[in-house]
């Protein structure tokens, strides 16, 4: 009964596990103003939210630490070297460890990747070859079109 409520709800499958993984220097930036309740309502079509993490550089500022955790996401923080567009490469090999990690070892069924950048392709890639849905979510400005390509689901925010 209570499977049946949710799905009038728009939630999808409550069988089906999923993993949020967020580009944080790449997009929770003031002009795409991405809402991480958004992300999760777009997560929640094709399943249970099992893993939900968001991967910062140490110079995020206090207020969106404070902003990830209260929306119920793990902040991951990540140091490493400032690049020129303030987005850090270090961010990039944490997230892609980690979803990797979920992908091969957790009860994971899809894996969402919140971003724009191409870096994470082969992320994407080896997902479907472990059987696993990918979804990405990501903002016009910038995002890659081998990223839309790649994707079973896609939602431009």
């Amino acid at each position: 009964m209570i499977i049946l409520y949710q799905r009038r709800q728009g939630r999808g499958d409550y069988n089906y596990n999923i993993g949020i993984f967020v580009d944080g220097p790449n997009m929770l930036r003031k002009e795409f103003m991405i809402d991480l309740g958004e992300v999760r309502r777009i997560a929640q079509k094709f399943g249970r939210v099992t893993i939900a993490k968001v991967f910062i550089n140490q110079y995020a500022p206090e207020k969106l630490i404070e902003a990830v955790i209260n929306e119920g996401f793990e902040c991951i923080m990540v140091l490493g070297e400032k690049s020129s567009d303030n987005t850090s490469a270090d961010v990039d090999v944490s997230m892609t460890v980690a979803a990797m990690e979920a992908i091969i070892t957790k009860d994971i069924d899809a894996v969402v990747i919140v971003t724009r950048d191409a870096d994470f392709l082969p992320v994407m890639q080896k997902a479907k070859e472990y059987g696993k849905r990918v979804v990405v979510i990501g903002a016009e400005s910038g995002f890659s079109a081998s990223l839309q390509n790649a994707a079973d689901h896609l939602e431009v925010l």
